[in-house]
């Protein structure tokens, strides 16, 4: 599947506050807490393919995949998400969520389904070991180096047998399968956001504390 160029990722954590405490009332709303934006800033085609299956060039299994806004989103939530859908002409893409205490759950070594989609580039230094330098969904020079027509347009991307590989020259293009942890590194960009859901679980349990996201380009 190929997905449009330019998708970012939108939302905000939501709390149910001190539903733990004893004498509050059972029905307790959700409320927002903070705009993923202030945590969260980067464009991780990677990790929105293993949390949400968007973008999803990886071949991981969605963590929560295409569960919609909740029909309890907070008011908040809800406004934001009706805002962009009117100023964009469309119904916002692929709306979500996951709770915290799913994604403590997480097995973060679990492999995807299939080798990346994308074949990695690596480059041979001065001292003669490959080193990493990118990965691209549509790259002339890796199918010219598999002896293959470049796809067309809108044409769906091949998965390769994981650990194949390709060479020429100094350039050699590999199929590769990430693990989750490879895509959502435990010191990478989405620790502010776990850290601040944490402190919310702790606070107020964690299964009232959960992140709703949706997607635009």
């Amino acid at each position: 599947m190929l997905w449009p160029v330019g998708m970012d990722i939108d939302g905000f954590i939501e709390v149910r506050p001190w539903v733990i405490w004893p004498d509050l009332p059972s029905e307790i709303e959700w409320e927002t807490a903070v705009h993923l934006d202030c945590l969260y800033a980067t464009r991780d085609y990677d990790a929105f393919g293993c949390l949400f299956g968007v973008m999803n060039y990886a071949g991981f299994r969605p963590i929560a995949g295409e569960r919609g806004l909740p029909a309890d989103a907070a008011e908040r939530t809800r406004r934001a998400f009706n805002d962009l859908r009117s100023e964009s002409g469309h119904d916002g893409l692929s709306p979500t969520w996951i709770g915290w205490d799913e994604i403590q759950q997480i097995d973060w070594s679990e492999p995807a389904d299939h080798a990346d989609t994308r074949l990695h580039r690596y480059e041979q230094d001065d001292a003669g070991q490959w080193v990493f330098k990118d990965k691209a969904a549509w790259s002339r020079e890796a199918f010219e180096a598999l002896g293959v027509a470049a796809p067309a347009p809108g044409e769906p991307l091949q998965a390769w047998p994981d650990g194949s590989i390709w060479t020429m020259g100094n350039v050699q293009y590999r199929a590769e399968r990430l693990t989750r942890g490879d895509v959502i590194p435990q010191d990478g960009d989405w620790r502010p956001v776990w850290e601040l859901m944490d402190v919310l679980g702790r606070l107020h349990g964690t299964a009232n504390c959960r992140l709703v996201v949706w997607f635009n380009r």
